[in-house]
């Protein structure tokens, strides 16, 4: 049973409703490796080092600083940076209610589930109904662990997700980045608006998807714990190749032929000991079957 990290209570008006917050992510999902002494098998540890004083030094020795100019800090102690940090008063205090078009999900950060915590539930499900029934999202204050979050609070099923937002001044500006001057012309529209609707689907079903490098990489950690040789594959990087746009969207949409490309065909892989799924084809077969891909493409 999933346990809260933290209990509050949503304000809005004279609307008080007592909730608890749960992490809507599983951290246990995702894999990591540590730093290991290679001749012994032990997990290392890091140690804090003054490159100045050449030594290595106890944490009690340190202090926080911020940097000001190039190399130049100001320090600050556990009992000034406390001073600094905002006071947690776990409430959720609604400012507002958006529509769910009005914020660009280039906002969003992390997502908790949202509970009604004792006595809470008529309340929390009333205002689960109202964001569903208005297509509105409430915007709140949340503050926490000495911080100020900016936060979203909207329906999910029954319940309620309150999303955590990057404010504006975190988030980079796209306007700086070069997009370009090609013009689209109307042909090429009309055909990758065909091709956007033959893939069209009207509800997202993630069930359907899988973190396939994450399978991959666990079942090769499995062979490894198993004592198996890991074999792989490291193939060249894919370099850019330029395509006539029009050819390519006909091919797409089964009405044209293939599009020839530009770039050089990626150079054979090299086989690498690192762990392998699958038996591999045997050398001479491999070479082969790579002759023959060299004479079709001759051919073409």
């Amino acid at each position: 049973m999933p346990r809260p990290f933290a209990s509050g209570q949503i304000a809005f008006g004279l609307v008080a409703i007592p909730v608890k917050l749960y992490s809507a992510t599983e951290a246990t999902e995702r894999i990591s490796f540590n730093m290991i002494h290679k001749d012994c098998g032990s997990r290392i540890q890091q140690q804090l080092f003054c490159p100045k004083d050449e030594r290595t030094i106890s944490r009690d020795e340190t202090a926080k600083g911020y940097e000001f100019a190039k190399g130049q800090y100001v320090l600050f102690s556990e009992e000034e940076l406390k001073a600094m940090e905002e006071k947690a008063t776990q409430t959720i205090e609604i400012s507002e209610f958006l529509p769910r078009e009005a914020i660009d999900p280039i906002y969003f950060q992390k997502a908790n589930y949202m509970t009604p915590d004792k006595g809470g539930d008529r309340a929390y499900k009333l205002l689960a109904a109202a964001l569903v029934e208005t297509g509105r999202w409430a915007l709140a204050k949340y503050a926490a662990r000495g911080k100020q979050y900016l936060v979203i609070l909207r329906p999910l099923g029954d319940g309620i997700v309150m999303q955590q937002l990057f404010y504006p001044n975190e988030i980079r500006a796209f306007e700086d980045l070069d997009l370009g001057d090609a013009v689209v012309k109307d042909s090429e529209l009309k055909m990758a608006v065909q091709l956007a609707e033959m893939g069209a689907s009207d509800d997202f079903r993630p069930e359907n998807y899988r973190d396939e490098v994450a399978d991959r990489i666990r079942s090769m950690i499995q062979q490894k714990i198993d004592g198996e040789e890991i074999m792989t594959n490291l193939a060249e990087e894919p370099k850019a190749q330029v395509i006539d746009l029009m050819e390519a969207l006909k091919a797409s949409l089964g009405g044209g032929r293939t599009p020839a490309r530009s770039a050089k065909p990626a150079a054979a892989p090299s086989r690498v000991p690192v762990k392998a799924e699958s038996k591999r084809k045997p050398a001479k077969a491999a070479k082969a079957t790579a002759g023959k891909a060299t004479a079709k493409r001759a051919t073409r």
